[in-house]
């Protein structure tokens, strides 16, 4: 099976395309100088890079979709492209974890040995997106909590998780400090692959373009910021 795959839940935008389980090509595009994402700029033609490498849209058979959870306005970019091509081009679509995503890549890490997997993202507000897996699967569904909570949960575990992502990297004192072990800032553990999103996408059920809906764990900014401006209104 031809798998293309993509994530834009972090400040990376993610794009892989494998076939058979193969990686064909794996491509990150970090953000810009000025520190911006560049999600809306580089998402199509490194999926067109992609599509080029494996011999054309005809042998792509699936289109999987990190869904999150993330940054609202780089998974709003990321799943209305996904739902776009397959629409277009009559792909079968399947919705990917992000946490599930990056687990994947941690799992994979030399440093692992027969620690548990805990992808933890930056979910800004001093807040942490994350997750536990083990190798039956997963053990603590996505979570978002301030890195005390987090790291409470973590002392409660019977043997120390790896940590990684970029949550993993701004609260690693507080990780560290409750058993995690937590790679250097500079391993590409870090960093979430899209060739981890189409191994993962094999085997998800297919889903109908319109019914793939980003993970937000929280309500974003905007309605947030609604929500208080209707509180603060005199009545």
């Amino acid at each position: 099976m031809v798998v293309l795959g993509i994530d834009t839940a972090t400040a990376d935008a993610a794009v892989a395309v494998t076939s058979d389980g193969e990686v064909v090509r794996d491509a990150i595009v970090e953000p810009g100088p000025d520190g911006r994402p560049r999600h809306s700029q580089v998402l199509l033609p490194e999926i067109e890079g992609c599509v080029d490498a494996v011999g054309g849209w005809a042998r792509v058979e699936r289109l999987a979709v990190g869904v999150g959870p993330g940054s609202f306005t780089g998974l709003r970019i990321g799943i209305s492209t996904a739902r776009g091509l397959a629409q277009a081009r009559g792909i079968a679509i399947v919705a990917v974890g992000t946490l599930a995503a990056l687990a994947r890549g941690i799992s994979a890490h030399p440093g692992v040995e027969a620690r548990s997997a805990l992808p933890v993202l930056d979910a800004r507000r001093g807040e942490a997106f994350a997750a536990l897996y083990e190798a039956g699967g997963e053990v603590w569904p996505p979570l978002v909590a301030p890195p005390e909570d987090l790291a409470d949960r973590v002392r409660d575990l019977q043997s120390a998780p790896l940590a990684a992502g970029d949550g993993a990297i701004r609260f690693a004192a507080e990780l560290e400090a409750a058993g995690a072990m937590v790679p250097p800032p500079g391993d590409p553990v870090h960093r979430i692959a899209a060739r981890h999103v189409c191994a993962l996408g094999e085997a998800a059920e297919e889903s109908v373009p319109t019914n793939i809906e980003p993970l937000y764990l929280r309500p974003p900014d905007a309605k947030r910021w609604l929500d208080k401006d209707r509180h603060d209104q005199p009545r």
